[in-house]
């Protein structure tokens, strides 16, 4: 209600300063002052008439929906009209004021072009402010309305995030409480050593994952441990060469975004001459980050039977994919008796990189 009475209000306020300013122009080389405030009264309803006219209708129905034809038609109909009233003004008041004695009449108010200029002055700069105003408020929800979808989908990326490391973790400590079950069920001595390592892993996990980045050199430790504890489960049997450019602490990454990566290679490599041999190696190079992982692998139709789909690599290219979008390369191929897989991420936001490849998951 407070709103509708300070528009009332305003809207009165304008127009007083529209009989001002018509009073202002037709009193111009005149001495009738009856003549004038009289002659800038019977012109305001014309020029309130075509001004609420072209704000109310006009413009709403047509020139802001892109009717663009109507709008010029109705346009041309409201100026014939708006014409039509102003010359029965001026010879209303030359008739019945002035008794068709024409020199007695203020030198701006013979003028019917100057008239009918003034009016679309005014109704023209009205309706331009409704339009200005109207864009202006299109823009500010467009712009609101794209505010809420980002936050949405910010959300929802946080979200799928969330739920993808949750998946990522079961599936890593399914596999270690596996090899500690193992040994323990050897009576090993090594068992308590491969719980601390565990509890190291989990330190990582439980403090450390719920982060959007971690530092690098924190990621590249949480390999080394994993490396160690399969030592422990492969035992002799296992050949690993493990190889990283230093790294500075200034580089992030996704959290737990290699160690699937190092998983799949254990998992799936087989054994070659008696031993599993895996050669991992990073490397790290302004806002460029590189992940090579080799393993032996016999391409056979049994072993691509065993390569059934699961979680961990599926999972790691939609995060690459939310995280990194355009800005890597995952690769993989079999070289004879070697399967290779070659992570490559551009960690430079305004640089755009490769694309997806598939890998058999883990």
């Amino acid at each position: 209600m407070r709103r509708i009475i300070k528009l009332v209000f305003f809207h009165i306020l304008f127009w007083i300063a529209v009989w001002f300013f018509f009073a202002y122009f037709f009193s111009y080389n005149s001495e009738d002052k009856y003549f004038v405030m009289w002659f800038s009264t019977c012109l305001l309803p014309v020029t309130m008439a075509l001004s609420y006219f072209m704000v109310y209708f006009l413009i709403p129905k047509y020139l802001l929906t892109k009717k663009y034809l109507p709008f010029a038609l109705y346009t041309f109909y409201a100026f014939i009209f708006t014409s039509y009233a102003l010359v029965l003004i001026i010879y209303g008041f030359l008739v019945f004021r002035l008794t068709f004695n024409i020199s007695a009449m203020p030198p701006m108010s013979r003028n019917f072009l100057f008239i009918f200029i003034l009016v679309l002055l005014v109704a023209g700069l009205i309706s331009m402010q409704f339009v200005l105003n109207q864009t202006f408020k299109t823009a500010s929800r467009n712009k609101e309305l794209q505010n809420k979808i980002l936050a949405t989908q910010l959300q929802l990326k946080q979200q799928e995030l969330h739920y993808l490391k949750m998946q990522i973790q079961p599936h890593f400590l399914f596999n270690t409480l596996n090899t500690i079950y193992g040994l323990a069920m050897k009576q090993s001595a090594r068992t308590p050593e491969t719980i601390l390592k565990l509890s190291n892993l989990l330190d990582y996990i439980l403090y450390r994952v719920d982060k959007p980045l971690v530092n690098l050199s924190e990621e590249v430790s949480h390999i080394r441990e994993y490396i160690e504890l399969e030592r422990i489960r492969f035992q002799e049997s296992l050949k690993v060469s493990f190889s990283s450019d230093e790294i500075s602490d200034d580089i992030t990454i996704a959290p737990m975004l290699l160690i699937p990566f190092v998983e799949n290679a254990f998992k799936h490599g087989t054994l070659k001459q008696g031993f599993l041999e895996i050669d991992i190696k990073i490397t790290v190079k302004p806002d460029l980050f590189r992940i090579s992982i080799k393993n032996s692998f016999i391409d056979s139709q049994d072993t691509e039977k065993e390569i059934k789909p699961g979680i961990g690599l599926n999972n790691i290219r939609k995060r690459l994919e939310l995280n990194y979008p355009g800005r890597y390369v995952l690769d993989h191929k079999v070289l004879g008796d070697i399967y290779m897989v070659d992570l490559e991420i551009n960690l430079c936001n305004n640089t755009k990189h490769g694309s997806n490849n598939t890998l058999p998951d883990s």
